[in-house]
Order: C-alpha cells, then structure tokens, then sequence
C-alpha cells in the first residue's frame, strides 16, 4: 500500500483529499503546513506528497524545493494541488520540481489518476 502525504492548511480540504486517496486504497498522512510535512517527511517518507501553495510558515513552492534538493527525498514525486491557476504559477510551480499540477477545485478522478501515474 503507498501512503501519500496531504499539506494543506484548510482542515476540510485535507479531509476532503484524504477521503478520496483512502476510498481508492491509499494510506494516507496529514500535515498542515510546509514545516509540519518536513517533519513527517524525516520521520518517514511517504511515497509521494500532494501539497497546496498558499500555507504559514512554509509554503508548498519552497516545501517542493526542500524535497527536490535533498538526495533522501528526491525520488518523492510531488503534486500541487492549488487555486493558484495562472499559467504563470503553474509553470513557476513545475520550475521548483513539482511532477503534476492540479486547480482547485479538482475533478477527483483527475488527482487520483495523477497519484496513480506518479506511483507506477
């Protein structure tokens, strides 16, 4: 079982992300912000990360950077799922290393075939 890792500072919006990967046989951990999935992520990486941008402390731009700049975590692929839809955002978000971009709000077929893609 792979277990994705959800950063987003709106409770609903996780819990709403959760339901969907768990309904679709993934385990599933929760952080609210950049800094708080860093700490996940050391304590265990998880198999890919689905990360909003606009967050406290450390946003999803430089928690994609942090992942992507470390040999350890690399490998994690990382999709931003956000409101930011500007074409500008969505190509600064690839630029920082992001695999898949997805606007809020989503089609959930759409997050899940891109976490199943990322994960093969």
């Amino acid at each position: 079982m792979h277990t994705v890792l959800i950063v987003d500072d709106s409770t609903t919006v996780r819990q709403m992300v959760s339901d969907h990967l768990e309904n679709h046989g993934f385990e599933v951990i929760q952080a609210v912000d950049g800094e708080d999935a860093i700490e996940k992520i050391q304590a265990g990486s998880p198999d890919l990360v689905v990360t909003d941008i606009v967050m406290p402390r450390k946003n999803g731009y430089e928690l994609t950077r942090w992942i992507k700049s470390d040999p350890k975590t690399k490998h994690i692929p990382v999709v931003m799922c956000t409101t930011k839809s500007e074409e500008f955002d969505i190509y600064w978000g690839m630029k920082q290393g992001a695999d898949a971009y997805i606007t809020k709000p989503y089609h959930p077929p759409d997050l899940i075939d891109a976490v199943k893609r990322l994960l093969k």
